[in-house]
């Protein structure tokens, strides 16, 4: 395993692992990065080089990830391991914690329906506010998704996390929400698209490497830049992107909400992510934003 430091300032430090990340190399990461982030820096660690990682090195990429480092450019097979939980006994706690409430919830108790409220309208505002881009409309959707979820109470049997549940939820209220609104016009996605020579060549070579959006929110610096962007996207395309990349939503449960193929929600997104990395460069073109780190 090799660490390398790409660039450092006084608040931000890159580093980029490559090699195999075991239980037997995790410690040489902490010990690379602990001091810095015991000093409060912003850490990215880019991820493109790792070949291979085992269970124990997940689980510290996990916890570097809790203690503030930024993962980025990370492939699609160590992508889909981030996707876990952290670690087993998170999970048992968690499972445990919502089988309570949710017997709670079930016999009517007022307190479990207020701890279930209070413990989630901030995340959930947060996705409906994405989504929606106004927060009037994303607190009526979160209103409207927890009286579905108390509707839904006597179906729901714990297939999957309460807060996974009542995500799920508001982003199908935001989205019947997104599908009532008028039609308005907006820039064609075309104009933000790659373009090509007389032979087929790339006529913009940096076109090719399209970061994806939760990478580019993660970095500090240029996280509220990369929401304009994202806002200035067509709404289908912006509201795929969304899903994908910031909701974590994989391609069939994208395509559930919308309607649409798998292999539809997978053009959207290659094209959205193409079109705000666009945007992006116009508007920082020396910006490492712009770098290849995809994310599958």
């Amino acid at each position: 395993m090799r660490i390398s430091q790409l660039s450092r300032s006084e608040s931000v430090v890159r580093f980029r692992l490559e090699g195999r990340l075991t239980q037997q190399t995790s410690s040489e990461l902490d010990g690379a990065l602990a001091a810095d982030l015991g000093a409060g820096r912003a850490v990215l660690l880019e991820l493109g080089g790792v070949t291979f990682a085992d269970a124990a090195g997940v689980e510290r990429l996990h916890a570097l990830r809790a203690a503030g480092c930024v993962l980025a450019g990370c492939s699609g097979y160590l992508a889909e391991l981030l996707r876990g939980e952290a670690a087993p006994a998170a999970r048992r706690t968690a499972t445990a914690a919502d089988t309570g409430l949710l017997a709670r919830l079930r016999h009517g108790d007022e307190a479990a329906f207020a701890e279930l409220v209070e413990h989630n309208t901030a995340r959930l505002l947060a996705v409906a506010k994405r989504l929606l881009r106004n927060e009037d409309e994303a607190r009526d959707a979160v209103q409207e998704a927890f009286l579905s979820a108390f509707k839904a109470l006597p179906t729901f049997h714990g297939e999957s996390k309460l807060s996974t549940w009542l995500h799920r939820i508001t982003v199908n209220a935001a989205l019947m929400r997104l599908r009532s609104r008028k039609h308005r016009a907006e820039q064609p996605i075309e104009d933000l698209l790659p373009r090509f020579d007389e032979d087929g060549a790339w006529a913009d070579p940096a076109a090719d490497g399209v970061a994806a959006s939760h990478e580019l929110l993660e970095q500090r610096e240029t996280r509220v830049l990369v929401r304009r962007c994202i806002d200035q996207l067509p709404e289908a395309y912006r509201t795929i992107l969304l899903l994908r990349d910031i909701e974590d939503l994989d391609t069939g449960e994208a395509a559930e909400r919308l309607g649409i193929t798998p292999n539809a929600v997978k053009i959207r997104l290659h094209r959205a992510r193409q079109a705000l990395k666009t945007l992006l460069e116009r508007t920082m073109p020396d910006s490492p934003v712009s770098a290849d780190a995809h994310v599958a």
